[in-house]
């Protein structure tokens, strides 16, 4: 403990070579809870209010225990930054000759052999696919990694990547001819040599299930893991316990079929007939599902006219198509592979063909020219708990969202994490001078039809105000695009709406022009830090309860009902708290931030269960007045005023 003092004090090695660190105590004893939990092979719950600083926390005593450590974090974005910038930081500074690696899914990584491929057949590639291949072609003569997060000439979201980057499934393991060359290989291997690696839920949720992503086995190794964002992680894991079937997977399937068919079986032409008429019969399911982006019941699917019929033909099917292939897999690697994928497609639909079974709900997806099959978990914490004490390694969860109103049974009852220690660490802000909560008067109830144009009308004097410089968070689609008209017609301030362009260039944009309001959804009330005058107002529309028509939400509030619980209490609400906080949490992030939260929702002040949103977080002033939000802004313009 006393060597954590040294380290975080205010002549101590960190202070001493990070520029800009200050100590802090929250830190310094969040640091020293973790040591101890450490030292006694226990197991931590920490909640790290916003700036605290969590990653050094959690850094110092992990790189000083000389255990084999593995840190997941939410996003492939704040793995790069805990791998390149603050693991470097403490590493330098403790002066501790430890290595660290950073390990993704094999799809983060260029296939060498499907590169080759792809650049053989060309089938289907446009002028705009043709160029970004020939990007990543001469990208990959130089990486050394191998990691595509480096090729920022081409789209994340650009259909090449799947060309030129393998699965479990088309990965020809020990037989690919580049073997000696694999990047995800090559990733493996470190990650197994290092100190510390530095993975994401999805990988590490990968690894528990045992659905092999081709890097299975890390975490036995493992003495200490460290789950940041780990209000995430419930989620997360519960896709990866579940089941899902898509028809891109099964056409994936029939194309690569159908190159092993041209390449070494063109005396079974039975077998390319087979899967055009798969493809086909993809196509006419398509038809069945709803004609718009959605997700569904699996009632909705079974009340639809044929839908039984047409799995049942698909099932058949692939049961043809399996045999056939039993006699073709012996030719290639290749056609062994597609055989094994046909066999574990065939499995998965079989699943969706049976009656639903109680704790699991069976749900869709509908897009534009596809969709998908989903079969979920409703209650994990049996199994994650089995799963996480069962190695001797102790676990470190943290985020700044863990705790509803002071209580952190929520996040541990659904992870089964009852034994585990929790604490919680305030945030250093000084809420009750760096901020206001202002909750607007006369609003309609939320299912109100009029309901957003009116809260728009309350909040453009809070604009006004601000002069821009705000984010309005809705929760759902329909309300931003509503939102974003009548703020067109009745300002002029410049609205930046989620979907004109991509997030990080949204972002860009918002820091940089005068009176900016950005419109955003889900994907904005999470993992979005901008510091400084530029963001000075955070207004969100509605409390942020989960969508009744969601499946998953629905058979998770039927599930408990059944099993005589409050829904409501035990999940709606505590969910709906922690997604506020989150939302909230966007308006201070630094020191020298200072603005306005505004909470349109009237059940705010209407409901008894208000108070839980309030006291879920920080502490600060809040009114009802918006002459009172205009005298704080007025406030901070003459002060900055003075300091300029």
């Amino acid at each position: 403990m006393h060597e954590l003092k040294t380290i975080f004090g205010p002549n101590g090695g960190l202070v001493n070579h990070i520029e800009g660190f200050q100590p802090r105590e929250g830190q310094l004893s969040m640091a020293e809870a973790i040591e101890d939990v450490i030292e006694k092979n226990a197991h931590l719950v920490a909640e790290a209010g916003t700036g605290t600083g969590k990653t050094f926390a959690y850094l110092v005593p992990a790189i000083l225990s000389g255990k084999k450590t593995i840190i997941s974090t939410g996003t492939r974005n704040l793995q790069d930054q805990v791998f390149e910038k603050d693991f470097p930081l403490v590493r330098d500074a403790l002066k501790v000759p430890v290595q660290a690696a950073v390990l993704k899914g094999r799809a983060n990584y260029l296939c060498l052999y499907r590169m080759e491929q792809a650049s053989e057949k060309h089938t289907g590639f446009d002028r705009t696919l043709e160029a970004e291949l020939k990007h990543i072609q001469a990208w990959s003569s130089e990486t050394q990694s191998g990691d595509i997060v480096e090729v920022g000439s081409v789209a994340e979201d650009s259909s090449i990547w799947p060309q030129v980057t393998s699965t479990a499934d088309n990965c020809l393991g020990n037989d690919c001819p580049l073997v000696a060359e694999c990047y995800p290989l090559k990733a493996r291997r470190k990650a197994q040599e290092v100190d510390v690696l530095i993975v994401n839920h999805h990988l590490l949720c990968a690894d528990w299930s045992l659905k092999d992503d081709g890097f299975g086995q890390l975490l036995p190794e493992a003495e200490l893991i460290i789950v940041d964002e780990a209000h995430q992680l419930v989620d997360t894991a519960s896709r990866f316990l579940g089941v899902t079937v898509s028809a891109r997977q099964i056409m994936s399937l029939m194309g690569d079929i159908n190159s092993e068919q041209i390449k070494i079986a063109d005396d079974m032409p039975a077998l390319q007939d087979l899967t055009h008429v798969i493809n086909e019969d993809i196509k006419e399911l398509r038809k069945i599902f709803p004609d718009n982006v959605s997700k569904g019941p699996w009632s909705e699917l079974l009340v639809t006219k044929d839908f039984e019929f047409a799995l049942s033909s698909l099932i058949d099917r692939l049961e043809q198509l399996f045999t056939l292939l039993t006699k073709a897999a012996v030719r290639s690697k290749g056609m062994e592979m597609c055989w094994k994928r046909s066999e574990d497609l065939l499995l998965r639909l079989k699943l969706f063909a049976q009656s639903e079974q109680d704790n699991w709900v069976q749900w869709f997806e509908s897009f534009r020219q596809t969709f998908s099959l989903h079969r979920t978990p409703l209650d994990i914490s049996e199994t994650f708990s089995s799963f996480a004490f069962a190695s001797e390694a102790s676990w470190v969860f943290t985020s700044a969202t863990l705790s509803v109103n002071g209580q952190f049974d929520f996040f541990t009852q659904r992870l089964g994490l009852q034994d585990a220690q929790t604490q919680a660490w305030d945030s250093p802000f000084d809420y009750t001078k760096q901020s206001l909560m202002y909750v607007p008067r006369g609003l309609p109830e939320p299912r109100n039809y009029e309901y957003t144009s009116s809260m728009i009308d309350s909040v453009i004097p809070v604009l006004n105000a601000s002069e821009g410089r705000a984010f309005i968070l809705f929760t759902s689609h329909r309300a931003l695009r509503e939102a974003a008209q009548i703020l067109g017609e009745k300002t002029n301030f410049s609205l930046l709406v989620q979907g004109d362009l991509p997030k990080q260039q949204m972002l860009d944009k918002f820091r940089r022009i005068d009176r900016a309001v950005l419109l955003g959804t889900s994907s904005f009330w999470e993992g979005v830090d901008v510091r400084g005058e530029a963001l000075s107002c955070v207004i969100i529309d509605k409390l942020p309860f989960g969508s009744p028509g969601d499946p998953v939400t629905k058979a998770r509030l039927d599930y408990m009902a059944s099993h005589g619980q409050s829904a409501f209490n035990l999940f709606q609400l505590p969910s709906a708290a922690l997604a506020l906080k989150q939302g909230a949490g966007r308006l201070i992030r630094d020191v020298g931030d200072k603005g306005v939260l505004v909470l349109c929702d009237p059940r705010l002040a209407s409901k008894g269960y208000g108070r839980v949103f309030v006291r879920s977080l920080p502490r600060m002033p809040i009114t009802r007045e918006i002459t009172d939000v205009e005298a704080f802004f007025q406030a901070s313009e003459k002060r900055q005023g003075e300091v300029a």
